[in-house]
């Protein structure tokens, strides 16, 4: 890595990864872009979260994208994601 690299600000798209499956699934999108912008805004507020899928996404970071938080913080995410719409 140069002197001028730079780490991608998108955070990782967990695939079929287990360690989420008791987490609530708070939002569904269609790219990375967007779901990870959710996502950033729930980091915001400090509410844990990730980025999942049952599939790797396509070269254009595409496919189906779940945003899932842990089940006692599905009400906080809720209501701060439709505060966002």
């Amino acid at each position: 890595m140069g002197l001028f690299s730079r780490k991608s600000r998108q955070p990782p798209v967990h695939i079929g990864d287990p360690r989420f499956d008791d987490w609530e699934t708070v939002g569904e999108y269609e790219d990375l872009s967007t779901a990870s912008a959710f996502a950033g805004r729930l980091a915001e507020l400090e509410i844990p979260n990730a980025l999942t899928s049952d599939w790797p996404l396509d070269r254009f970071g595409r496919g189906t994208i779940y945003l899932q938080v842990p089940a006692h913080r599905y009400g906080d995410a809720a209501v701060a994601l439709d505060a966002s719409d």
